[in-house]
């Protein structure tokens, strides 16, 4: 089992990036102390987005509600989300990354892989590795974990295994020495659920995996089961691939305060998931042919499911509606929901693509793209709440999706793509 070249990847991996964001920004507030970001402080039943390291040595971890972190650390600091602010942290770090290699791919808003196979004129993988993080500390005040290895999946491992504020090297020859009696759910890419089956094939660790018979794993998990045996070798060939002008996917999730069990509740929130990101993909010139929903429990569970639609749209009617029956045939009323998601999939360009109306459709579809033409402009002009359907109004905690500064996922990368200084207001 081999690689086809050899290559040199890093993997940079923001420390409690929107806590250390705070601290960056006002460090005589936060600085040092035990701080969290709350989906929602006002509520004490909201849950933790993410927690700060001196919070973390007191027990408090990200899920966590409020009320339980208080009560592990009663001085704890609640920080409402400011996702502009992430944001504008962000494009630092990106760009400060890009300076060694064209070929940086953000996974997130706090981590992306960099490819600095051909960088050897800045000097070493480790000079620059450690050069980049020096940067983001003294440039932005921001710790970050970097990982150096030969690929994606090693790099990965690599930043995780020493934080913060660190750099690590993880080569393929010491998956043997240093993963290999890890626990299978230790290796990036295998969740809770496949260890478990895993576990009851007898295989529980990284090392067992790697002597599993592999027609025996790709007849249990299909070719899943070819990658986790090459991954317990360490072997992962795919490439770092640099954002594009043209998206693959536009995508939204969001975190609610609380945990939500109602059909109606489902509803709401995946029409405002449908509003926010039609409304980014019209922004783009684009229409999409397939519709996915990612769905998170409480116990931090998640599961995606997608289907493809008979004609490509940018109607915000059409994917709420193909949301919501995904929602309904996966998920019954009573299971709690605590994070829901709309990923509109399979773009190709608006102005490119033949869409076949029928003739009910054919009367219809011009007016109604008028309408929603007018009504965008109205949002850009006078904000988000400008012009809303009837079952967006109230104070639905999913109305907080349209809010640009409190709103936010770690998945979405439209502020990343193409110019580097338009800001969301221009959406």
């Amino acid at each position: 089992m081999g690689e086809t070249k050899r290559r040199i990847i890093l993997h940079i991996d923001m420390n409690a990036f929107y806590c250390s964001v705070h601290s960056a920004e006002e460090p005589a507030t936060y600085k040092g102390k035990p701080t969290a970001v709350a989906g929602s402080v006002e509520l004490r039943k909201g849950i933790l987005v993410t927690s700060s390291y001196e919070a973390r040595e007191r027990g408090v971890r990200t899920g966590m509600t409020v009320r339980q972190a208080l009560g592990l650390c009663p001085d704890l600091i609640l920080i409402a989300p400011d996702f502009d602010l992430y944001r504008r942290y962000s494009k630092g770090f990106m760009r400060i990354a890009g300076n060694y290699t064209p070929l940086v791919e953000p996974v997130s808003i706090d981590e992306c892989y960099l490819d600095i196979t051909g960088s050897s004129q800045f000097g070493t993988p480790l000079e620059i590795a450690e050069t980049i993080r020096r940067r983001v500390k003294e440039e932005l005040s921001l710790p970050c974990s970097i990982g150096i290895a030969p690929n994606k999946l090693l790099a990965k491992m690599a930043s995780d295994m020493r934080k913060p504020d660190a750099v690590t090297v993880l080569r393929k020859r010491d998956v043997p020495a240093l993963l290999w009696d890890k626990p299978c759910q230790t290796l990036y890419g295998i969740g809770g659920k496949t260890a478990e089956k895993l576990k009851r094939l007898n295989i529980n660790t990284i090392g067992q995996l790697a002597a599993a018979d592999e027609r025996m794993l790709e007849e249990r998990f299909g070719v899943y089961g070819a990658w986790m045996k090459r991954a317990a070798y360490g072997i992962d060939e795919s490439p770092v691939e640099p954002i594009s002008e043209a998206p693959k996917s536009v995508g939204h999730t969001t975190t609610l305060p609380a945990n939500i069990l109602e059909r109606e509740q489902f509803h709401r929130v995946l029409l405002n998931l449908a509003d926010q990101t039609t409304r980014r993909l019209r922004h783009q010139g684009m229409i999409c042919k397939a519709v996915q929903i990612t769905i998170r429990d409480p116990d931090m569970r998640t599961i995606t499911r997608a289907t493809t639609m008979a004609e490509a749209t940018d109607d915000a009617q059409v994917v709420y509606q193909t949301a919501c029956r995904l929602m309904d045939d996966h998920w019954g009323p009573g299971n709690p929901v605590r994070l829901l998601g709309v990923t509109l999939q399979s773009l190709s360009a608006k102005d490119a693509t033949p869409v076949q109306l029928d003739l009910f459709s054919f009367e219809r579809q011009p007016k109604q793209d008028k309408l929603t033409v007018a009504m965008d402009k109205l949002r850009n002009k006078y904000g988000e709440n400008a012009v809303l359907t009837a079952g967006m109004l109230g104070d639905d905690p999913s109305s907080l999706i349209r809010n640009k500064q409190r709103r936010g996922t770690s998945l979405q990368k439209d502020f990343l793509r193409g110019d580097h200084s338009r800001d969301e207001n221009d959406y």
